[in-house]
């Protein structure tokens, strides 16, 4: 659940985004960095950039890249290999060639689940180091039972959420409200729906916005969170000490 005495982030990714993971390791710094990161609430929201993908375990992702863009296999590889470049720059491992091609639909539902526990930001870092680092089929219901248990929650009830329709309707309700707000592509970052940055941009952009809204998010809210020191006081029954 969101709280209300924080500033929000919200950020629409999809898991087999390359560049959301990076954009995810390059605002963690930036956060990492900011005085008040205590009052930073943080949502995560679904975006589907392949959503009638099919599941292909037996195909890599470089296949799935020359096939999706019409380009040579050789390309794309070197393509991904650009990327992985990128990716250890934020201290992250891309191993393509073991990556599974996945329609990302019921890790989002999943990734619902997990809010519903208060272990979403967790739940997507899972996510994506399943996908791009581990190797793991992130539509597989099994997969995402064995993420979950390591998260603490119930693989019974995760399972039986998935195989089920639950949180696809939140999944699509994400999707549409990042139309309504312009999002074009992923990751896409607002914050306290007055700054938005789009795409994996340097810690700076992160950490000049972060201070930007949040200034003007406690201007506004100046009773959220208030650091109290403690003196003599009399109280309201009369009692003074």
């Amino acid at each position: 659940m969101i709280d209300a005495g924080k500033m929000k982030v919200e950020i629409w990714s999809d898991v087999m985004c390359p560049f959301c993971y990076i954009g995810k390791r390059k605002f963690e710094s930036a956060l990492s960095q900011f005085p008040n990161a205590g009052n930073i609430e943080i949502e995560w929201k679904s975006f589907q950039l392949s959503p009638d993908m099919k599941t292909e375990p037996g195909k890599t992702i470089h296949q799935f890249l020359s096939e999706h863009k019409g380009i040579d296999p050789v390309q794309a590889k070197k393509m991904n290999e650009q990327v992985a470049g990128m990716a250890k720059q934020s201290g992250l491992t891309y191993n393509f060639d073991i990556a599974i091609p996945a329609n990302s639909m019921k890790a989002h539902r999943f990734s619902h689940l997990a809010k519903q526990h208060g272990v979403q930001n967790e739940a997507e870092e899972a996510l994506f180091k399943a996908y791009f680092t581990e190797g793991k089929n992130i539509d597989d219901i099994a997969t995402l039972c064995e993420i979950g248990s390591g998260l603490g929650m119930d693989s019974h009830e995760i399972k039986n959420v998935l195989e089920g329709g639950q949180y696809t309707d939140d999944v699509h309700e994400d999707i549409y409200e990042a139309q309504q707000i312009g999002v074009r592509g992923v990751p896409f970052f607002v914050f306290d729906r007055k700054y938005a940055i789009s795409g994996a941009q340097e810690n700076q952009v992160f950490e000049n916005t972060l201070n930007t809204a949040f200034t003007e998010w406690k201007a506004a809210h100046p009773t959220s969170g208030l650091d109290t020191i403690e003196g003599a006081t009399c109280k309201p029954d009369g009692i003074c000490d």
